[in-house]
């Protein structure tokens, strides 16, 4: 089964956008092998808001949109899922390929993590305090326990990437 992993760029005050989507806090750091990163993803699970600001970074692999407003026959560059998003994830979870990068969307990623459908959770801390913006992860409060498997720092811009695999039977809601 492929893994769904959260991977994403997050404030150290825990925002994954600032106001207005803005992502220009994010530095491109050239120690990030992106090539590489995106070598490990064929498909590219986002939520509609960060498909419209971010959707041509997907390099080519398969983009799934969840949606309830994009209509599924004028955006036929991608898959739109605008119902049963659990069966359909898990669908995308059972076909063979690489793992799945869930793309930005922090309502996305609270509603999958509840769902119990996320493998990883992999923040790249970036050493700013944005004070505003799109959480990291929006209320209602969720509880999940999470393992560290890895981390790894690059110097030059500060990040700090962190790879946590999400316990099973950890997730409940508070």
């Amino acid at each position: 089964m492929r893994r769904l992993r959260y991977q994403v760029a997050v404030s150290l005050d825990g925002f994954i956008a600032g106001p207005d989507d803005d992502a220009s806090w994010i530095p491109m750091d050239p120690d990030i092998d992106f090539a590489a990163l995106f070598e490990q993803f064929d498909t590219f699970l986002m939520g509609r808001r960060t498909w419209e600001q971010a959707g041509a970074i997907s390099s080519g692999g398969h983009v799934v949109v969840v949606s309830t407003t994009l209509d599924p026959a004028a955006n036929r560059s991608v898959t739109v899922i605008n119902d049963e998003v659990v069966e359909r994830v898990k669908s995308l979870k059972n076909q063979p390929g690489k793992d799945i990068w869930l793309f930005g969307g922090g309502l996305l990623f609270r509603f999958l993590l509840a769902e119990g459908l996320v493998d990883t959770v992999e923040p790249a801390i970036v050493p700013v305090l944005l004070g505003e913006g799109t959480r990291f992860l929006p209320e209602p409060a969720l509880r999940a326990r999470l393992v560290l498997a890895s981390h790894r720092v690059f110097p030059r811009s500060g990040i700090v990437l962190l790879q946590y695999a999400v316990a099973t039977d950890s997730r409940s809601p508070n």
